[in-house]
């Protein structure tokens, strides 16, 4: 799964941080790429933001060979084992220091224009970039607030190879990475948009982030976000529940893998709905055991059974009105979940789903509104979709997302697939579930 870019990657990755919530916490971004990441992050935790600007010194004549590095306020840390394996004098330790300090304080100047860092003494220091690579800066950063005097030092980062979060591990108290890959490749591989970032938006992000409250805009209250287990046909079947202040409907997400909760595409859509004042349910149809058999993945009436028990939970649970994002065997599910007798599901949303394996009575019954978003560069699902709309008699739609394959990786696809959804869910999750004109276009 790539991040479509490095705000996106802040929201999914303060996700993971949501413990952070409420404590004494300073969230650091490394610049230049690590700052608007930090900035959504800091953001969603209702934390300050500061920059935190390290230099690694590097051996003369090998210097991605670190040998320490520093940190504002004099901050210096050494590494005496590779400062005697390399030879180095101190003559040479004092030359390359002074030069990296130099930077280190014109990038301070530039970034801060005059304002004092943020302490970090006794607080979490939540250090923050946009990928790991070797992790040597990483390492520096977290090295160097321990020396500030963090009383815990906690390390985020979207993306990383795992030997490297391994290593990390033995530096931070905690490490938090949600996506780690044996061969990582470049950090900008993992991103659909992964440009430069300028000297002039670390500063505007600084700035804002360091305006009174009373004159930034308003920050809606925290939803309500919490993990749960839901019985649901025969098992218990984990969940995550996220209910914003007003919420008007909930939407319950479907997914035959099992992988739903954890889908970092669902993930996505799932907060771009929650910012539209949704409550949403990542939900998991199959439990660990059951998703490994390829079998259950396409058993269409049990997930369809798992949803529509879930859906109840979620109804008297919240309060609210119920619809349905389905992806994959899930969207087959999720249409004949809405086409049981008294569901009263109030819209349905296909994301690269297969709606013709529900069956064709389930898809004559339905009478929930039905958007189906299918990639235009996925040929056969495309065509399986429209023999799926052809067996409809409700109101429904299929979209097409140019230039998007199967698993909308390209560049905005899965932003337009977040927006699509939004705006067919805001627009029908009012109306009862009567039959109505059908409509469909591509």
């Amino acid at each position: 799964m790539r991040y479509d870019d490095r705000s996106a990657a802040g929201r999914l990755l303060a996700e993971e941080l949501d413990e952070l919530r409420g404590q004494d916490v300073v969230v650091l971004g490394l610049p230049r790429g690590g700052v608007p990441v930090a900035a959504e992050v800091a953001r969603r935790l209702n934390a300050p933001l500061d920059v935190l600007v390290v230099r690694k010194l590097g051996v003369p004549g090998q210097p991605e060979w670190g040998f320490g590095a520093v940190g504002e306020r004099g901050v210096r840390v050494l590494n005496r084992d590779v400062i005697s394996e390399a030879g180095l004098a101190s003559a040479e330790l004092e030359a390359v220091e002074a030069a990296e300090r130099a930077e280190l304080e014109r990038r301070v100047r530039a970034y801060r224009q005059g304002r004092e860092p943020l302490p970090v003494t006794g607080r979490t220091a939540l250090v923050v970039d946009d990928g790991l690579a070797t992790g040597a800066t990483a390492e520096a950063a977290c090295r160097v607030v321990r020396g500030q005097g963090a009383a815990r030092v906690v390390l985020a980062v979207p993306v990383g190879p795992t030997h490297s979060v391994a290593r990390l591990q033995q530096v931070a108290d905690e490490v938090i990475c949600p996506q780690t890959h044996r061969i990582l490749g470049s950090v900008g591989a993992w991103y659909r948009h992964f440009g430069q970032v300028p000297d002039a938006e670390v500063t505007s992000l600084l700035a804002r982030a360091a305006e009174p409250r009373s004159s930034s805009p308003a920050v809606a209250s925290s939803p309500s976000d919490r993990e749960v287990l839901i019985p649901a046909a025969g098992a218990r079947v984990g969940a995550r529940l996220v209910v914003p202040d007003g919420a008007a409907a909930a939407v319950a997400f479907a997914h035959g893998s099992g992988s739903s909760r954890l889908s970092p595409r669902n993930q996505y859509v799932a907060t771009a709905l929650n910012r539209a004042g949704l409550a949403t349910l990542l939900l998991d149809l199959l439990t660990d055991g059951e998703a490994h058999d390829r079998h259950n993945v396409f058993d269409i009436l049990l997930l369809a059974r798992r949803l529509h028990a879930a859906s109840v939970w979620l109804r008297e649970e919240t309060g609210l009105p119920v619809a349905y994002f389905g992806a994959s065997t899930g969207a087959a599910a999720a249409l004949e979940a809405a086409a049981l007798s008294g569901s009263d599901v109030r819209s349905v949303v296909s994301r690269g789903g297969r709606p013709d394996l529900a069956t064709p009575a389930a898809l004559a019954r339905l009478r929930a509104p039905t958007l189906l978003i299918v990639g235009g560069r996925d040929a056969q699902v495309l065509s399986l979709n429209r023999l799926a709309a052809d067996r409809m008699h409700c109101e429904h739609r299929i979209a097409v997302v140019p230039g998007a394959t199967h698993l909308f990786e390209e560049p905005g696809t899965l932003t337009t697939v977040a927006e699509l959804a939004r705006d067919w869910f805001t627009t029908h999750l009012g109306r009862p579930t009567t039959g109505t004109s059908p409509r469909r276009s591509a």
